[in-house]
């Protein structure tokens, strides 16, 4: 089917984890994703259900170009820097890329009469609210310049909301894991700081040991609690949040999650259990800016979106990512890049 027969959403981070996959999705469903990405963290490989722009969001002018070509109905902005440490050491970089990429994109929609957004933002947002199930309503405090800028974010959203009329579905969501069940795609970081991913690392060998950042928190077993959603119900809330945008139903914030936090220990037994391997694993020092828990109610996305976690047991996610490691993608990809590197 040619382009100019089907809406096309640009999907800014589209050759990363999240994006790749709400790229075929999107596909799958009837729309033209068009990918723009600087490949700072993504992989051209991974783009493979429509083209790829590479660009930056701080560049105007390759937005403006991208937004003039292909005349995008929507966008679903998964681009940003989001790790921990890093914000923690440069957090610079983080409001220069998250904020200033950001803003630069709205502007370039509203130029280009593009008025509606899914946007990726995050449970970070939130800090550390221990022994909380976190709603939409609950405070935000963000520990680290990647939740900071996440927040920031959303303030322009409803900003530019209330001045153009620019309508955003806004997804603060939580831990995501498991890949694609074909094995088409999957998570690949460089380096790899996820942890389903860094373990089957270290059970496949690709690694020495998979490294526990910190066992002195104020949890039952000392290690990080986090609530774990598949990569594939994510993307499915973030194609009823454009449905819910192109039914005119305006700007609304959800969380992902499922309600269960597991601890980084307990993954690693589940880990165990869906590989039928050891993990190999030692004990390090906490990360700056890491919260003790966090878990997520999510009763809006089920109730409004009529959203459901339908593959978001840790079984599932691990076997989905054991998978997508043992067909050959992954292996394939690590292989290239020690070629490369």
């Amino acid at each position: 089917m040619p382009k100019e027969a089907r809406p096309v959403i640009l999907v800014t981070g589209g050759a990363g984890y999240i994006g790749s996959h709400a790229c075929k999705v999107l596909a799958q469903n009837g729309y033209f994703p068009v990918t723009y990405d600087n490949l700072s963290t993504g992989w051209a490989e991974a783009v493979k259900f429509g083209p790829l722009v590479i660009g930056d969001l701080l560049d105007t002018a390759a937005l403006d170009a991208v937004f003039a070509e292909y005349q995008p109905r929507g966008v679903m902005h998964f681009a940003a820097l989001s790790q921990v440490g890093e914000a923690t050491r440069d957090p610079g970089l983080y409001w220069r890329n998250n904020l200033g990429g950001s803003l630069n994109l709205v502007e370039a929609m509203l130029k280009a009469g593009c008025r509606d957004i899914v946007f990726s933002s995050t449970c970070a947002t939130y800090g550390d609210q221990d022994g909380v199930v976190l709603t939409e309503e609950s405070a935000q405090r963000p520990l680290n310049a990647y939740g900071a800028s996440k927040l920031a974010v959303e303030g322009v959203l409803r900003d530019f909301g209330r001045s153009d009329g620019l309508n955003a579905v806004i997804f603060r969501y939580f831990n995501v894991a498991g890949a694609d069940p074909d094995a088409e795609i999957g998570e690949w970081h460089q380096p790899e700081t996820h942890l389903i991913p860094a373990m089957i690392e270290a059970v496949a060998g690709a690694r020495e040991a998979l490294v526990i950042h910190g066992k002195d928190y104020p949890t039952h077993d000392g290690t990080c609690i986090r609530d774990y959603v598949h990569v594939m119900d994510l993307v499915d809330a973030h194609l009823r949040g454009l449905r819910w945008l192109e039914d005119g139903r305006g700007s609304r914030v959800f969380n992902l999650g499922t309600g269960v936090g597991f601890s980084v220990e307990e993954v690693i037994r589940n880990c165990r259990a869906g590989t039928g391997r050891r993990v190999p694993h030692e004990f390090g020092p906490r990360r700056a800016g890491d919260a003790a828990s966090l878990v997520s109610g999510s009763q809006r996305a089920q109730d409004e979106l009529g959203w459901i976690a339908q593959r978001s047991s840790l079984k599932v996610m691990i076997e989905d990512a054991w998978r997508w490691y043992q067909t050959g993608g992954y292996l394939k990809q690590l292989s290239e890049r020690k070629a490369e590197g």
